[in-house]
């Protein structure tokens, strides 16, 4: 008798980081990232601090991360300490991390819509079922618990949240959180809180963790988008011992450590004078940021007379907006005329779950986000008069690429 082996779960691309990674360094301007303008080295380090970098040792580090690196991450949460962290190569390692010793092909897993799909996509890829809590516009972005509870049956293995979220920005409130860890809690599923954006709150105090509200929890973290250290590639994982080993395990066959010199800047930057000042920098930028877009909303409403409009709904955090549009056009066709024609890079709201929007950060030099929106714009109203079809970029080998992607797997 011949055994016909079961057929492998078919691989799912990183539409969004792939769209981001082949073209982010070839456009005038990106506004695809989701991080305020980053740092230089020098312009945020005192000359001892200076010297210290440069003393540092290329030897191999920590694994795990050094002591001093993970004694300043577990200072960021109640009653942690050093073992419940893992220093990885950034947040997306950490998340990666979660997904390869939690997940077994035939799971359930539940994850927040619109959302970054890196948890979507690593549990479709190792053949899980993944399903959508979905955000909805005419609610604000606010989740629909009484869903989320109807989701969640004896099989979900994971819920992953990101908190606050991206790409909406709303954060979740006090109640929101304690109704998640409840339905985790009914089932015993994890729950996986990926907060990167802790401390992008562009007014009042930082959104609280879930750390400490649930014993089955992962929480993930970064250097990237509160601190604007996104080169050094520094995030981590905060868990029980026993699950940080497990996490560990899987670190080592990944990137053996995260370099000794970026863990050195991370553990100065989390320096609580040094981390006050950072945050206080990514806030102003945004907040800036967001004034401008505001007025330029606001410009695009009395120029359009309701064609080719964007809308916004309010949010709380992070240096992003999620921008709808009313002209009945594909995000991605959308996106690649704003590239392919202004040299502006935005990212799709297909990608994150949200089509009829786009996803740009305003956290930069303020000159930089009005002319790049300026070109928006132009962009935009060319399309309200004449929308493109979705085979407009069929000569660009990298959008026809990231298309073909697109299409249903059979």
């Amino acid at each position: 008798m011949t055994v016909v082996p079961a057929q492998a779960p078919a691989f799912q691309p990183f539409e969004l980081e792939y769209y981001q990674s082949r073209f982010e360094h070839d456009v005038h301007v990106n506004l695809a990232d989701s991080s305020v303008k980053c740092l230089s080295t020098r312009e945020w380090l005192t000359d001892a601090e200076q010297q210290r970098l440069l003393d540092t040792g290329l030897f191999y580090p920590q694994v795990n991360g050094t002591s001093e690196l993970r004694r300043a991450i577990a200072e960021l949460y109640p009653n942690a300490g050093a073992e419940n962290v893992l220093v990885t190569v950034g947040a997306a390692q950490a998340n990666s991390m979660v997904a390869a010793t939690l997940l077994r092909p035939g799971d359930e897993v539940v994850v927040v819509s619109p959302g970054y799909r890196q948890i979507w996509g690593l549990a479709k890829s190792m053949g899980c079922e993944v399903h959508e809590l979905q955000l909805r516009p005419e609610q604000d972005w606010r989740p629909d618990l009484d869903e989320l509870d109807a989701l969640i049956s004896s099989r979900t293995r994971l819920v992953s949240v990101v908190n606050p979220n991206n790409p909406t920005g709303i954060a979740f409130t006090g109640v929101e959180m304690s109704r998640i860890v409840a339905a985790c809690e009914r089932t015993g599923a994890w729950l996986h809180a990926d907060e990167v954006y802790r401390g992008t709150e562009r007014s009042g105090p930082e959104t609280p963790s879930f750390w400490g509200q649930y014993s089955r929890l992962i929480c993930t973290g970064s250097m990237s988008k509160a601190y604007g250290l996104a080169g050094l590639r520094i995030g981590w994982a905060l868990s029980d011992p026993a699950t940080i080993e497990e996490l560990w395990r899987r670190h080592e066959y990944a990137t053996i450590a995260a370099a000794a010199p970026s863990m050195t800047l991370a553990a100065i930057a989390l320096q609580p004078e040094k981390r006050a000042g950072l945050i206080e920098r990514q806030r102003a930028l945004s907040r800036a940021g967001y004034a401008l877009l505001d007025d330029w909303l606001s410009s695009q409403h009395a120029m359009s007379h309701g064609s080719g409009r964007f809308t916004m709904r309010p949010s709380a955090a992070t240096c992003i907006a999620l921008l709808r549009y009313d002209i009945p056009v594909p995000s991605f066709d959308v996106a690649e005329h704003i590239r392919r024609t202004q040299s502006v890079l935005v990212a799709p709201g297909a990608f994150m779950g949200a089509e009829q929007h786009l996803r740009v950060t305003v956290g930069y030099d303020t000159d930089k986000v009005r002319g790049a929106l300026q070109r928006i714009g132009t962009a935009m109203s060319e399309l309200a008069s004449s929308p493109i079809s979705p085979a407009a970029g069929r000569d660009d080998p990298d959008s026809s690429a990231l298309r073909q992607s697109r299409r249903p797997r059979v």
